[in-house]
């Protein structure tokens, strides 16, 4: 008796990775098995990036409160200390936000931690 292969849904399969890579460059796009695993490939650099794009953006706020720190003729960490030291709960999201579209609020945050 011949061996039964379910094709319907083997296909099925093929067809929704290759469905997935359809803007991929050249054989990647169409050639089943590189298809498939540069798709699978994409899937741990997204698992990876979600990771590290928490980080990039921390670091970016750190840079930007930093770069407006040193106008008010403190560094980074010495704004910090203070920041902590005064009591003032506020994140490095709003605090770099602050410093880029607000900068008299953060000119008024620094001369409030100096003084305090």
């Amino acid at each position: 008796m011949p061996r039964s292969v379910n094709h319907v849904a083997s296909r099925a399969k093929r067809k929704k990775i290759l469905k997935l890579t359809r803007g991929y460059y050249g054989s990647r796009r169409n050639v089943w098995t590189v298809a498939k695993n540069t798709w699978e490939k994409g899937l741990t650099y997204a698992y990876r990036d979600r990771k590290q794009k928490k980080r990039n953006f921390r670091s970016l706020w750190i840079q930007r409160i930093n770069a407006a720190a040193r106008l008010e003729d403190l560094s980074y960490s010495k704004l910090m200390g203070l920041i902590h030291k005064a009591g003032i709960e506020i994140n490095r999201k709003v605090l770099a936000d602050l410093a880029m579209n607000n900068p008299e609020a953060f000119k008024a945050i620094c001369d409030k931690v100096k003084n305090a």
